[in-house]
Parts: structure tokens; C-alpha cells; sequence
């Protein structure tokens, strides 16, 4: 079976990237043109997370490697090089993307949904009719912040959190229309908010939750807060608009991306099949503040509103819009389709505060004494 995959540099792409190459022995990965040595940056993620040392050597032979450019006409390859790749293929996993919460449409569009389009373009330029497998996100919900969203809904009724879940759902609404028109079948997978309990390393791709690691600090930078006070003293109060009893779906990445390849085992229903790729068991918002506490010298507090005497610090972490909103989410997320498919959930990690520290940080500072979240006032 011949497999492509698009995002492979990136934090899920690697993951996938050795799940698929277990599977099937050999990927064509799809990079970007402007990206340097992809194959070594692969064979170093293998080397840093203890992969077997005979996939690493067996690189060069099983893993080839074509540089596109998805926001061009044909990935940027000539038409008869296009032609003969898309020939070639059974199956096309779309996994890059851009996850920046901040970013503005425009941008977010030409990333998320144009290359969608070029996937889609390649998949049915193929004579073989690849299925595609298109990683979305369980976010595209959108800003419905209670309830229970069901795998089959797509609906943007509720409108959306940031610039990011809309071009999101925009992508997935994409798959969806070629697969009408084609009448191709097609598998949309729907993570939640992936991330790991490996210590962060220079030379590996970052997740969600080091981007609110960064900025906490530079919000203390930018405050004249920096750097660790001593105990006794007084911490700065940061007040976070959310929900003391609110809570998030967080998945360790490589549990998704083994969930995603066995998915991938089953034979395609001949529609859009969609699956809510999520975790047991949600991850309350008070544990996203502890973590916060614990990563810098501050209090968190939770409060209904945003108030009106806000302070340095507080406006400092006010340009970053990305995390607020999720402070709020009640919402859980069905996976009935997968439960079907795959059978009771395997034992996965326990993601608590601990768990998340551990890919943040290597080492950590002790947490001040009283140093814990509150709810609502």
C-alpha cells in the first residue's frame, strides 16, 4: 500500500509518521520546499523518543521524500510529476497545518484551507482513488461551550472561539464538498488538545501548551515580574475569565496518533467518516491554572468577568487570545465511533498537572505555599 503524508516535521506528523511506517514500511512524505533535511530532522525524533534503532537506520530506503509547496496549483509540481505521484498513491494523510491561535484569518485560510485543496487535488488526480484521511480538530465545535458535540456535527451556527477553529471547520466543510462531488469516501480525524509528557527538546517541533509556557514568562518580562521571588513574599494575582467547574479534553499525542492508525485498519463507510480522537477523562480548568502557578511565580484566580482595574500583568497576557475562552468550555465530546470501531478505551495516561509539567519543563521550581486557584467571585 502506497501512503502519503503532508505535516510529517510536525509535533502529530512525527507521531504519525512512525505509526504509519510500522504499519505499512515504507511513506512518502510530503514536506515543504523550504524545509531543510526533513529525513534528518525525522531520524533525530526517532533517535530523542527511543524508537527502535532499526526504523531510524532503515530511513533513507523506506521514507521518500518530495517537496511541495500546498498553497500553489498542484503543490507546485510540474503537471506530469503531479501526475505520477497522485498515481502512485492508495492513501493520503493530511496532517500539516498551522495551530496558532492568534493567527489572523487571511493567513490561517492560505495554510489550513488552501492546503486542504491541494490534498483534495492530488487525491483526485489519482487513478488508484487514494482514500484521504484528514486530520482536523475537535474544535471546530466552535464556541458552543456546554453540551455534548457528536461526531457527525459540523455546524457553525455557534460561531468560534478564534481565527484558527474557523479555517478549521472551513477545511473540514472543504472535505466534505469533494467527497459529494467525487463521491469518494473520506476519514476526518478530530483531536483534541495533544500534547506530551516528553521534556521539551530544542530539536523537537513544539505543542499547544508550551506556546501558554512562553507566554507566561513573557508576560512577566514584559510586567518587570521576571524571574522567581522569594517565599514570604507577596505573588502577583493574575484573574482569568472561566469556569471553576470548566474543563478540557487533553489527549497524549502519541495515544492519538495510535488511535488514528488503527482507524486507519477499517475499511472507509464510502462517505465522510468522522472520529473523535479524545481522551477518558477531561482535564479540569483548576489544573490549568495550578499549571500556570507552577511554571511562574503567580496566583491564578478564576472570576466570572473581566475586570475592570486590570493590571500590568494582567494586560500583559491579555494580547494572546487563544487561551481565555477555553477557560469557559463545559462541552464533552462523544466518541461513540470510535468505541464501536475500537473497542473499550486502552489505558492511556494520566494527564494531570504532573503529566503536562513533565513536557514543559525539564526541571521545575517548587510551588510557593498556598499557591492554588479559585473559583468564580
Amino acid at each position: 500500500m502506497n501512503v502519503a503524508l503532508t505535516g510529517a516535521t510536525g509535533f502529530l506528523g512525527l507521531r504519525l509518521l512512525r505509526r504509519l511506517l510500522e504499519r505499512h514500511g515504507s511513506l512518502t512524505v510530503l514536506t515543504h520546499a523550504a524545509s531543510p533535511d526533513a529525513l534528518g530532522r525525522i531520524a533525530r525524533f526517532l533517535e530523542l523518543t527511543g524508537a527502535p534503532e532499526r526504523l531510524t537506520a532503515r530511513l533513507p530506503t523506506t521514507v521518500r521524500v518530495v517537496p511541495t509547496d500546498l498553497g500553489r496549483p498542484r503543490m507546485g509540481i510540474p503537471a506530469v510529476r503531479f501526475g505520477e505521484l497522485a498515481d502512485k498513491l492508495d492513501a493520503i494523510w493530511h496532517s500539516a497545518g498551522s495551530i496558532n491561535l492568534e493567527g489572523d484569518l487571511p493567513s490561517l485560510r492560505r495554510v489550513n484551507v488552501e492546503g486542504t485543496r491541494s490534498v483534495l487535488e492530488l487525491a483526485a488526480a489519482g487513478r488508484r482513488r487514494p482514500v484521504v484521511y484528514h486530520v482536523s480538530t475537535a474544535f471546530v465545535a466552535g464556541a458552543r461551550r456546554e453540551g455534548v458535540v457528536y461526531e457527525d456535527e459540523l455546524d457553525e451556527g455557534f460561531g468560534f472561539e478564534n481565527s484558527y477553529e474557523r479555517s478549521k471547520y472551513e477545511a473540514e466543510a472543504l472535505v466534505h464538498a469533494w467527497a459529494r462531488r467525487h463521491r469518494r469516501p473520506a476519514v476526518v480525524l478530530r483531536p483534541s488538545i495533544l500534547v506530551t509528557d516528553h521534556p521539551p527538546h530544542p530539536e523537537l517541533p513544539r505543542h499547544p501548551l508550551q506556546v501558554m509556557d512562553q507566554l507566561v514568562r513573557d508576560a512577566l518580562r514584559a510586567a518587570g515580574l521576571a524571574g522567581s521571588r522569594p517565599r514570604g513574599t507577596g505573588l502577583p494575582v493574575v484573574r482569568l475569565v472561566g469556569r471553576r467547574y470548566g474543563h478540557l479534553n487533553v489527549m497524549p499525542v502519541e495515544d492519538a496518533a495510535t488511535a488514528m492508525a488503527r482507524l486507519a485498519d477499517r475499511e472507509p463507510s464510502g462517505r465522510v467518516d468522522t472520529y473523535h480522537v479524545v481522551h477518558d477523562h477531561d482535564v479540569p480548568v483548576s489544573a490549568v491554572t495550578e499549571l500556570m502557578e507552577r511554571l511562574a511565580p503567580l496566583r491564578a484566580r478564576l472570576v466570572a468577568r473581566r475586570p475592570d482595574d486590570v493590571s500590568a500583568l494582567e494586560a500583559s497576557m491579555d494580547f494572546y487570545p487563544g487561551i481565555t475562552p477555553y477557560l469557559s468550555h463545559l462541552r464533552r465530546y462523544d466518541d461513540t465511533r470510535v468505541r464501536t470501531l475500537l473497542g473499550p478505551p486502552r489505558p492511556t495516561a494520566r494527564v494531570d498537572v504532573d503529566y503536562l509539567l513533565s513536557g514543559l519543563r525539564p526541571t521545575l521550581p517548587e510551588c510557593p505555599t498556598g499557591a492554588r486557584a479559585t473559583g468564580p467571585h
